[in-house]
């Protein structure tokens, strides 16, 4: 006896006919709400793609090309490759690598525990609009960076004035992500659960966080990248260790391999965090329609 087949639950999305042609029957789509097929197949492309990218690099400069820029200067894969496992080797690596991801989360973790109460504020309260807004307006288009001579100043140790970049980093892209999530919210959700007897708490948590999720990571996904462009230039100016200090170390040493260990080591970190992020914003915001996992097969219908 054979098993039975079981197969994938469907949604079915109707859309109406086109205007310009009256009597188009309508379209259905219909997605599968189950996780999409081709994760494999997405990753190999990706890999694909890297790969390439890394053949013409190789060609450029095993082969001395000189066009509009000169790529005889400039290391080839093969010796960037190589520098790169005698870094995998050295202790210095990984202290400068735990260094940098430390002031990171530090300065991130903080940007986020400020940030979104703040944007929250800003978002439902005119007082705080009117106060700690004009402020925040006021200071936000400064470039993190810039703001690096006066942290040297006024704070303690160069370690707090790069964790304090880092966190002025992430912290207004946040901030600003957060105070309009809030104000986009429709106003009959919080009406809804006022009406059925709830108390600002149950509007906080029950309308306001859900609501502004979707939102909040996308500031905390910009926020994260800018962090590490701050990052890696206050630990060039300022630090001691960290990715940012060996790089421009290697720099000042005309050492361009170690130059390129540490740039495509700040890639790797970067791009691991900014997907470590969108992983956890896809599992809180689960019950978000996803267009790419629930729209995939188009029904088109007959006419009769």
């Amino acid at each position: 006896m054979s098993a039975p087949t079981v197969q994938s639950p469907t949604v079915d999305v109707v859309v109406a006919g086109s205007s310009d042609t009256p009597g188009t029957p309508p379209t259905v789509y219909r997605g599968n709400t189950r996780r999409r097929p081709g994760r494999l197949r997405e990753w190999g492309i990706r890999v694909a793609v890297l790969a390439a990218a890394a053949g013409v690099w190789q060609f450029l400069t095993a082969n001395d090309v000189e066009l509009w820029a000169k790529f005889s200067t400039v290391p080839s894969v093969t010796e960037i490759a190589d520098a790169f496992g005698a870094s995998l080797s050295s202790a210095t690596y990984y202290k400068d690598v735990a260094q940098s991801v430390i002031r990171i989360a530090s300065g991130f973790v903080l940007a986020v525990a400020v940030g979104v109460p703040l944007g929250i504020a800003l978002g439902r309260s005119q007082a705080a609009s009117l106060s700690l807004g004009t402020l925040t307006e006021v200071v936000r288009p400064i470039p993190a960076i810039a703001l690096v001579p006066i942290a040297i100043l006024i704070l303690p140790t160069d370690e707090v004035g790069i964790v304090f970049i880092t966190f002025i980093a992430a912290f207004f892209p946040i901030l600003v992500a957060t105070r309009h999530a809030v104000r986009a919210l429709p106003t009959i959700w919080e009406d809804s659960v006022r009406t059925m007897g709830g108390t600002r708490s149950d509007v906080i948590t029950r309308v306001v966080l859900p609501g502004i999720a979707p939102g909040v990571f996308s500031g905390v996904s910009v926020g994260i990248g800018v962090s590490w462009i701050c990052l890696i230039s206050a630990e060039m100016i300022s630090g001691q260790f960290g990715i940012g200090y060996r790089t421009w170390q290697a720099y000042t040493v005309v050492d361009y391999r170690q130059v390129f260990v540490g740039m495509i080591t700040i890639g790797v970190l970067g791009a691991l965090t900014s997907g470590g992020i969108e992983l956890l914003g896809r599992r809180i915001t689960h019950w978000l329609p996803r267009a790419e996992e629930n729209l995939n097969e188009v029904v088109k219908p007959q006419r009769g």
